[in-house]
């Protein structure tokens, strides 16, 4: 995953990068549409900017949890997830 912060953005954009190694055009559209639903639930707290998720090997085997995982921690790593708006007390 790369992250570029850009605070004029007033939501972050997001594209993804699946390549034909990563498997079938249905398998691809699968994850990304799994790791849309990721980020959404996460919305509230990316910072704004853009995001470039990527996938290596094949796609077909990630689950959910899995994808879940793997994208809060890249985000967490780049810096790119801020905490809950109340937690700012």
């Amino acid at each position: 995953m790369s992250f570029a912060a850009d605070p004029e953005l007033e939501r972050p954009r997001v594209a993804f990068a699946l390549s034909r190694f990563s498997g079938t055009a249905v398998e691809r559209n699968r994850a990304r549409r799994r790791l849309r639903a990721v980020l959404g639930e996460h919305a509230d707290s990316l910072t704004p900017g853009r995001y470039l998720v990527g996938a290596r090997g094949p796609v077909s085997r990630v689950t959910y949890r899995r994808a879940q995982t793997q994208l809060l921690k890249m985000l967490r790593s780049a810096g790119a997830l801020r905490g809950p708006k109340d937690s700012k007390t």
